[in-house]
Parts: C-alpha cells; structure tokens; sequence
C-alpha cells in the first residue's frame, strides 16, 4: 500500500515537471512565432513602400526568397 501511495507522488511529481516545460516550449515557440510575423509585417509595409527587395532582406534579415513570397502574397491579394 504504501509503494502505491508513493509511486503515485512520483507519477503526480512527473506530471507536474512535464506540464511546466510543456509551457515553457509553448511560450518559446508562441515567441518566436510572433517575432516571426513581425519580421513579415515590416517586410509587407516595405513593399508597399516600393523598397528595394535586397534592402528589405538585410533590415528585416530575411533571405530573398522569404521577401519575394511577401511580394507575391502582397501582388496576391
């Protein structure tokens, strides 16, 4: 009785481990996610600016190609 008491305090124990660093991943990635999209939304208002395609790449540190999908999802819509 007394291993299933504490095999479930270790189980509990694990969980609780796991659900933290399962948020701290979420948030990591929810981050990056949103740096990501700000990247793209200061590429997309360059564009629209009519900004050299090679100068948007070396602020934004996008690559080319990354700016010429902008473009196309830009002359897209």
């Amino acid at each position: 009785m007394r291993e299933s008491v504490i095999y479930q305090e270790i189980l509990a124990e694990g969980e609780q481990i796991g659900e933290r660093r399962g948020e701290q991943i979420g948030e990591q990635r929810g981050e990056q996610i949103g740096k990501q999209q700000a990247t793209e939304e200061i590429a997309l208002n360059l564009l629209r600016e009519k900004v050299d395609l090679v100068q948007i790449a070396r602020v934004t540190k996008l690559t080319i190609a990354q700016v010429q999908a902008l473009q196309s999802r830009l002359e897209n819509n």
